[in-house]
């Protein structure tokens, strides 16, 4: 996820409080200790976690010579960049060159520009703003992510019981919504999209929170295209949420649970490729439909569409390598 940094200098309590709750990751400031007495985050200011001139540099692009000077910087620490009238060009240049920009912006709108230079982005953005309502959306706009995912039609063609087995529920510390869960793969190179316990049914109350995922071998998709095993994933993880339109967010991980229960497996094909995945036997177990909508495992049947993605496959530690891997 992009970098949150808000500007609180001078001391502006007010939007201090403001940026803590919408999830900033840093604040500027003058003084780190009245940041830290409101809550913990990462703070750049001469006490800081992060100090000026040192490990962060402010930088005013208003030539060629300061754009190389920036970029130049951007090799030891972060830089932050600012511009009397922002121009997407100085942006785009520093963003191909350098990974460590922070973008210095004032409104919800500067940020979203910021944020999508060369599809890419700048590594995050300084908001500077007396505005503590323009904090809250800027926020939200980070949290919800960048990424999209572009989610295909599966065609379910087997579903069937696989026995015993250990499987994951991933409880996170956000509230999903219908359509929302996560994308969970057998193998590497195709995701289903798991829809998180939104609904009511006779069983058990809804869980908003959770995503019933898999057994322990599944890998996760997470945000940049890597992966994660969820046997792995402990409390404070981030993981991505994907919503039935392709839109992503990031959560946190609250706790996971790994129990024995019966399993099943789901196989589909998507471009003419079997996939699979197994999942827990319970009707509280939904893929999420073509038309959007939750469906559950104990009532989908061979010809059923429901939504997931592809990837190149081959994985080394989560990260896409390119290689020959076959997997089954």
């Amino acid at each position: 996820m992009k970098e949150f940094w808000v500007d609180v200098r001078p001391w502006k309590k007010g939007i201090a409080t403001a940026a803590l709750e919408s999830g900033a990751d840093t604040l500027f400031a003058e003084n780190a200790q009245k940041v830290k007495a409101l809550g913990r985050v990462r703070v750049v200011a001469p006490d800081g976690d992060l100090v000026p001139d040192k490990e962060v540099w402010e930088i005013h692009i208003s030539d060629k010579k300061s754009e190389e000077r920036a970029a130049h910087l951007a090799q030891r620490g972060y830089v932050v960049v600012s511009a009397e009238d922002w121009t997407v060009i100085p942006l785009e240049n520093l963003v191909a060159q350098a990974d460590r920009i922070i973008a210095c912006v004032h409104t919800r709108a500067e940020a979203e520009l910021a944020l999508n230079i060369l599809e890419k982005g700048v590594a995050g953005i300084l908001l500077q703003t007396d505005d503590p309502g323009v904090v809250k959306e800027t926020g939200a706009l980070i949290q919800r992510g960048q990424e999209r995912c572009n989610l295909v039609p599966f065609t379910i063609t087997t579903i069937r019981p696989a026995g015993m087995g250990d499987r994951v529920c991933v409880d996170t510390c956000s509230m999903m919504k219908e359509g929302e869960g996560m994308l969970i793969g057998n193998t590497s190179s195709a995701f289903l999209l798991v829809h998180a316990e939104t609904l009511e049914n006779p069983y058990v109350a809804p869980r908003p929170f959770r995503v019933n995922a898999g057994a322990v071998h599944a890998y996760i998709l997470s945000p940049g295209g890597k992966t994660a095993y969820l046997s792995d994933l402990s409390a404070g993880d981030r993981v991505m949420v994907a919503g039935k339109d392709g839109e992503t967010r990031e959560v946190t991980v609250g706790r996971v649970k790994i129990e024995q229960r019966p399993l099943l497996i789901v196989e589909a094909e998507a471009n003419g490729k079997p996939y699979s995945l197994v999942l827990q036997n319970a009707e509280t177990i939904r893929l999420v439909g073509e038309d959007g909508r939750a469906r559950s495992v104990v009532e989908i049947a061979p010809g059923d569409r429901v939504l997931g993605c592809t990837m190149d496959a081959g994985r080394h530690f989560g990260m896409a390598v390119r290689e020959k891997i076959l997997e089954k």
